[in-house]
């Protein structure tokens, strides 16, 4: 067993700093690429109608593992664990403001991730991007430890083009396809994480 509280955040944790690398997001349609689920099915975001959540981390780790090396230095890697139960404490008041899908998304596998979703009884889908397909389609910021590449902690929020409201972003590069969803809001970087779900609550309450 770990001699630490994989539940809670430690103190004094690095506190990881805007490096830019995901100015570009903003406005960029999903690409269409199939992602296993936790629920033994593919998902395609490219493909969803309404507003994602998404919600992207680099590992959870588990209490019966020791954590990579180095991990509490790394800025930003600590608090898979406190960011997927506050989103699972949410889930409902995201899903009253507009939330028609909230999923989690790592490069671990899908049955690394179902051990996850079942002990902290999470109530939507993790995604495996354990290729990094999604990661390098999208130019997403990673990281390596271990041998392990890892996707770095942000949280994206798509929208379709026939949600009212949505936003029309400067240079937004808008799909062919009418209905295609794009990324309106990106988080990044995200800390403290398990303040994440309240910041994508309160974004979403001020942006129906």
């Amino acid at each position: 067993m770990r001699s630490d509280n994989v539940y809670e955040l430690p103190k004094n944790l690095p506190v990881p700093q805007d490096d830019g690398a995901c100015d570009h997001l903003a406005g960029m349609t999903l690409p269409p690429i199939g992602l296993p689920s936790t629920r033994g099915r593919v998902v395609d975001l490219s493909r969803l109608a309404g507003t994602a959540v998404v919600y992207i981390y680099p590992r959870t780790g588990r209490p019966d593992q020791e954590l990579p090396t180095g991990w509490n230095a790394i800025p930003g890697a600590r608090g898979c664990t406190p960011q997927s139960c506050a989103f699972r404490d949410h889930y409902e008041e995201l899903q009253r403001v507009g939330a028609d899908h909230v999923y989690g998304l790592s490069a671990q596998d899908s049955a690394y991730q179902r051990e996850a979703v079942e002990r902290l009884h999470l109530p939507f889908e993790l995604l495996s991007d354990a290729g990094l397909e999604l990661a390098k389609a999208l130019q997403l910021p990673m990281f390596e430890v271990d041998g392990m590449k890892l996707i770095r902690r942000l949280t994206l929020i798509a929208r379709d083009r026939q949600i009212a409201g949505t936003p029309r972003l400067e240079g937004a590069i808008w799909g062919a396809r009418r209905g295609e969803p794009a990324i309106v809001k990106v988080f990044y970087p995200v800390f403290p994480p398990d303040r994440n779900a309240g910041d994508v609550l309160a974004w979403l309450t001020q942006n129906k």
